[in-house]
């Protein structure tokens, strides 16, 4: 079992928060004494506080540079889809 603790501001991470749970890509935004303020990547984007004491059943991946880059595109291509409206003539 691992913590939110161990994760560091501005970094990416694959995670599973509980054993049955899906894998998440999270990145670490802002960092208090106490708590990170994390994005959490889905379809959509959720921002939320985590307390660092917070359990994580398992850290799969800290992200490289080049992999957040690969993914970064994806990712926004794949939001421009979702926003594309097509002209009514």
């Amino acid at each position: 079992m691992y913590s939110y603790a161990l994760l560091e501001k501005n970094c990416y991470y694959l995670i599973q928060e509980k054993e049955e749970d899906p894998i998440s890509l999270i990145k670490v935004n802002l960092e208090t004494d106490h708590c990170l303020y994390v994005s959490r990547y889905s379809d959509t984007t959720v921002l939320e506080w985590k307390k660092k004491v917070d359990a994580i059943f398992d850290i799969l991946e800290l992200l490289g540079d080049d992999k957040v880059k690969v993914w970064e595109s994806i990712y926004n291509d794949n939001q421009n889809s979702f926003n594309y409206e097509e002209d009514e003539d």
